[in-house]
């Protein structure tokens, strides 16, 4: 169960501009492998997050700490890579939240 305090540290951790669009390039990364099939199952590395956000390693790795703060994505380590994946249960409870502001 998520509470009023899981919700507003996600809400303030989408508040910032590159986070936000973090998160939806891996909103978006969910959908097209609904789609298209298992290719990454829902995943997107920080490499990619960079070069689609034209911004420098330390600042996508603050961002990735911050929305891993707030319950958003996970981190895993394969190598040398970091591979971000969304939190399905934080996506569900803000899709959750939405639906009953509806």
């Amino acid at each position: 169960m998520t509470s009023v305090h899981d919700l507003s540290q996600a809400f303030k951790a989408l508040s910032n501009p590159n986070r936000l669009q973090m998160y939806l390039e891996l909103l978006q990364q969910r959908q097209t492998v609904v789609e298209s099939g298992p290719a990454c199952e829902r995943c997107c590395g920080l490499t990619e997050l960079m070069t689609k956000l034209n911004v420098g390693a330390p600042t996508v790795s603050h961002h990735v700490k911050e929305l891993v703060n707030a319950r958003l994505i996970r981190v895993e380590r394969q190598g040398k890579y970091l591979t971000c994946y969304l939190n399905e249960d934080m996506r569900a409870a803000l899709e959750g939240f939405f639906a009953k502001a509806k």
